[in-house]
This record gives structure tokens, sequence and C-alpha cells, in this order.
């Protein structure tokens, strides 16, 4: 039974909507990507902004509700909006689903209330537990459409948005639902930022995937949803593949061995052959591990496929990052302004010679014409929780 990415909203880095979104992708920018005071003591770090300024959340909407993760992820559903309603029209509300992923949700809101209690010694008046539920962003679109079908969040880390258009998938499948709201949100939060650099795993520059100069990740923030249906639509999930391979708490494993079964299983699932791909948004979050093990694996599965990050232009958006960067998948087989586009690969140009060679996109590439493309979005988390989805013209 085949799913298709009906509609696409998107907010993040580039634009605040899919249409400024796309031509700020395919021109590369970075000027989202900035450096920032006020997120660690005595250090600023570069992140991807999203706009500062967001709609507060419909009126009687619960307070408790309203927080920038839930503003984030309405102002991606407002791209959606008449999409979702005529679905509801169609289908009744209770045929609608909603599958959200979030690493963090609205934790950043919650730090800032455990430090006014540890301050003052008293929660704020508007605080409330729900700010940080992962079932929240979920709960949050379900009220605003007023949908009583499943609604839920998916939370694997760096796969939590793709896992949430696959579990989309699965209830379409299924029968259980005739559409689906699925995606994923998550905004920048001092939780995140800290534990990242404890690691050792972020840069103060402008990141650079795959560079020999490499030195981190920059932390960004995103939301993107797509309306899934069963009804043809221009583009058509025609495959993903999960794996857990387990492999170390935050450390992939060296030889991408799990990043391999995940690639393999979505190409199983769409029923074609590795050499059907015609391009890959990597992962590539510009850590020394992670893009070491992707890249043998690519290279392994795929040889000289066209490939890029997008994560120099628009951060490591954390949970939404799969959907995120499965919209810029969407993107290209919809692109009509300069015809088949495909996101250039941004960083300083100085190849890892330890590393397998991987063909990196520019930006005058394109997708082949004739014939039907497929697009594949890796993501890959801690854990060793790994997903890949294939973006398809629709037959």
């Amino acid at each position: 039974m085949k799913t298709y990415l009906n509609a696409l909203g998107v907010v993040c880095a580039l634009g605040q909507n899919k249409s400024s979104v796309a031509e700020a992708l395919f021109a590369g920018e970075r000027g989202g990507v900035r450096s920032t005071p006020g997120w660690m003591p005595a250090r600023q770090v570069a992140l991807a902004h999203a706009p500062h300024t967001l709609n507060a959340l419909p009126a009687g909407t619960a307070t408790w509700r309203d927080n920038r993760n839930n503003r984030l992820l309405l102002a991606a559903a407002r791209d959606i909006e008449v999409d979702v309603r005529d679905a509801v029209s169609r289908f009744g509300a209770s045929r609608i689903g909603v599958v959200i992923g979030s690493s963090t949700t609205g934790i950043e809101d919650a730090t800032r209330a455990i430090a006014q209690r540890e301050r003052d010694g008293e929660w704020p008046a508007d605080y409330h537990y729900a700010h940080q539920e992962l079932g929240a962003p979920a709960a949050v679109l379900a009220d605003h459409f007023q949908l009583s079908g499943p609604a839920y969040g998916i939370s694997t880390a760096c796969t939590s948005s793709a896992r949430a258009m696959l579990s989309a998938r699965r209830l379409l499948r299924m029968g259980v639902c005739d559409a689906v709201i699925c995606g994923g949100a998550d905004t920048l939060c001092r939780l995140a930022i800290h534990g990242f650099h404890a690691l050792e795993a972020v840069d103060s520059d402008t990141c650079r995937p795959f560079s020999r100069e490499r030195g981190g990740i920059n932390i960004g923030e995103a939301a993107a949803l797509f309306l899934m249906t069963r009804e043809p639509a221009r583009v058509e999930l025609a495959g993903g593949g999960a794996s857990s391979d387990a492999w170390h708490l935050s450390s992939p494993d060296p030889q991408g061995h799990g990043a391999l079964q995940a690639m393999e299983r979505a190409l199983a699932s769409a029923g074609i052959a590795a050499h059907a791909i015609d391009y890959i948004n990597l992962h590539g979050t510009a850590t020394e591990h992670n893009d070491a093990m992707e890249s043998i694996a690519v290279a392994r599965l795929f040889g000289q496929v066209p490939c890029s990050s997008t994560k120099a232009i628009t951060g490591h958006t954390l949970g939404a990052a799969g959907a995120l960067e499965a919209a810029f998948c969407w993107l290209s087989l919809n692109d009509t302004a300069a015809a088949r586009r495909l996101p250039p690969h941004v960083w300083d140009g100085l190849a890892d010679a330890a590393l397998p060679a991987l063909r990196f996109t520019d930006a005058s590439s394109r997708l082949p014409e004739g014939g039907r493309r497929y697009l594949m979005s890796n993501s890959f988390a801690f854990g060793g929780n790994n997903a890949s989805l294939i973006l398809a013209d629709a037959a």
C-alpha cells in the first residue's frame, strides 16, 4: 500500500515557510547560523535560530501549553492548515492521526522554571510539567485541529521525527487512519547545548561536515510537518528502514553497520536497488565519529551517489532533523523554479583523506531528467538508533 506526502509545513533557520526555505536551501545560505552569547558561561557557540518572534498560541489554548516549541510547531502547521481541514471534512476527526518526534519539547521553559525555584524558592506561576512532556506537541496539534484519532510523541533522539514518519506510514497501512500529521519539532535549549558541549561535540564556528577540520555540531531549531495519506500526490514516501545497533550510548558503530542496515531496509521497503538512488541527504553532523562511519557506509553501499549534509545551513535540529531533511528532499522533488535543484554541500572544501571520498553536491547540482527519481534521507542517533527514508516522484 502506497503512502504519499501531500502537504508540507516547515520553519527553520532558512525561513518561515516552504517557499522561503526552498530558496535559501538551494542557494546554500547560512545566515541563520551565528555565534550567540548567553547560552553557555564565558563562551559563545554557533547556533541556528528559527525566527525569534513566533505568534502566541491561539486564544482558548491552555496557557501551560504556550512555549516556544509549541509556537514553532504551530507556525509550521499553518502551512498545511487548509489541507488538514479538508482532510477532516472528508475523513472525519477520528480518522486523522498525529505523530510528532521531539527530543526536548519545552525543556528550556522547565530549565528557567527550575532556576527560578532555586533562586526564589517557588515555581513560576505559569510553569506546568506538561511543558516538557514528550507527547505534548502531538496533543497541541490534535487540540488545534480538534482531532480524535491516535496522537502521540516519539523520542529516539536525533531520529525522532524520521521514526514519527515511519509510524505514520504504519497507521495508514494498517487502516487505523486515513490521514496523519507527522514530523517533528525541537527548539534551542541549554540542556542539549551543555550536554553536547560536555561530549566535546560542539563547534564554536560554523560546522564543516566531512571536512578534515570538522570540529563538531551547531545545534539548531526547526519544525517540519507533513500531511501523509494514501491519496496520490506528487511525492511518495516510497520506503523506510530503521535499525538499533546499540553500539554505544553516544558513539556510532565505527564501521557503520547499523547505518547500513537501516539504508538496506529502506531500499528493500521501496523495492529498489542502491543504484536507483539519485541523491542522499546525509546525517552529516560534522562530528569526528559520525562523519567517519557514515562515509564508510554510504561509500560501501552507493559508491559515488550525489549527496550533501545540510546541517551547515540549518544546524543539527535534533529530534526535528529527520523530518526537516526529508522536507528538503520533498522540496527538490517539487522544485520548479530552476528545475530539479539539489541542496548543496556547504563546507570548507578540505576533504578528509582518512575517509572514503563522497560525491558532494554544489549549487549547480540537479536531479536527472526523465524517469522516476529516488531521494534518501539519513538520520542516526544516540544509542545506535538509525533511520533512513526514501522519497520519490509518484509512480
